[in-house]
């Protein structure tokens, strides 16, 4: 790396940090990044998929607070090791049973069951039923619960593995595809330049849920088909804005120095002509990742993005969307919430970057 590439660094660093909203949003990007790998160690709920569907306590209100008897499964469920745990989560041991009180009788715990408001159902077990160490635990659902009981805030987190990767995967398939095509029309230019624009107003023209609805249903319904689908439909904002920086590139006085010594066309595009456009190129992959968030938010509350009981934010408010006007509107509100914060974290940050890497008239 050059003194002159570092130095440019650094001071495009300095800018950044002087933005606020900038250094807000990549702030709030770093903790959704580390909530999204630690998630099953910081939710409440650490089953797979946040699922531990309790029915009884369905569709309470946030800070609602039970009482549970930790009743043992009948099979063995064994302990996952670190990473499995860090990926996935852990099987439950025991099945949550909500009770309102409970008296210890020799060898035998009693307890009155919560079936619903103002009905209960007394119930008795032998105590090596129960969990020997602490049969009974108390939970507080800081964000309430769902239709089948489960965790809203266990769900949100998790969830945030969805808006990440799909945004992930989407800049990486973006990227991948736009740099190719872009650099390829901006530096051949004619014929080629003509044909890969011919293709790119073609997809243009394609209504972006329409493109996807249309990829889906050729690759089927799911999680990574998904990812794939949203991937494939924003790569051509990338090719163009690639198309317009190499063609004004290649006029450039370094880039005839290195036809004049013989390097081939990939060389000068890789090696000489990419590094120098990727600050535009940063900016508008911020901001394709926050489209992509949105889109697989729209998606999963259409039906056709990722399946039950995989918990995806645009999912959880298809599930709840109809409890906003009735008592508990924060099933819906939640994960509305939760896209728009990351969505505008990924904006502010694209804005700060545009400003922090466009040195014209700072000199």
């Amino acid at each position: 790396m050059t003194s002159t590439s570092y130095s440019f660094q650094r001071a495009a660093w300095r800018r950044l940090r002087k933005n606020k909203g900038a250094m807000f949003g990549l702030i709030v990007i770093s903790l959704s990044v580390l909530v999204a790998i630690f998630a099953y160690f910081i939710s409440p709920d650490s089953s797979p998929f946040a699922n531990r569907i309790i029915l009884e306590i369905g569709r309470q209100k946030p800070g609602h607070q039970q009482t549970f008897l930790k009743l043992k499964k009948e099979k063995n469920v064994s302990n996952p090791g670190f990473f499995a745990w860090l990926i996935s989560g852990k099987e439950d041991k025991y099945y949550y049973v909500p009770i309102l009180a409970y008296q210890l009788k020799n060898d035998s715990i009693i307890i009155q069951k919560y079936i619903d408001e103002d009905v209960s159902e007394r119930q008795a077990f032998h105590t090596s039923q129960v969990d020997s160490k602490n049969p009974i635990v108390t939970k507080k659902f800081l964000l309430g619960t769902d239709t089948y009981g489960r965790d809203i805030l266990s769900r949100l987190i998790v969830g945030v593995r969805v808006s990440l990767g799909v945004g992930m995967i989407t800049v990486i398939i973006s990227l991948t595809i736009g740099l190719l095509l872009g650099s390829l029309a901006g530096y051949f230019r004619g014929r080629t330049d003509d044909l890969i624009m011919w293709f790119m107003n073609v997809i243009w023209s394609i209504p972006t849920l329409l493109l996807v609805f249309a990829i889906t249903l050729i690759l089927g319904k799911g999680f990574w088909q998904v990812f794939v689908a949203v991937g494939l439909t924003m790569w051509v904002s990338v090719a163009r804005l690639v198309r317009g920086q190499v063609m004004n590139a290649r006029e450039l006085e370094y880039v005839e120095a290195t036809r004049a010594l013989g390097f081939s066309h990939a060389r000068t595009i890789i090696y000489h002509i990419l590094p120098n456009i990727i600050g535009p190129v940063m900016v508008i992959a911020a901001s394709n990742f926050a489209s992509a968030i949105v889109i697989e938010a729209g998606l999963s509350f259409l039906g056709v993005g990722v399946q039950p009981p995989q918990p995806s934010w645009g999912l959880m408010i298809k599930e709840n969307y109809n409890f906003i006007i009735t008592q508990n509107p924060m099933l819906a509100l939640a994960p509305g919430f939760a896209i728009m914060l990351l969505v505008l974290a990924f904006n502010l940050f694209g804005n700060g970057l545009r400003d922090a890497l466009n040195v014209r008239g700072r000199i």
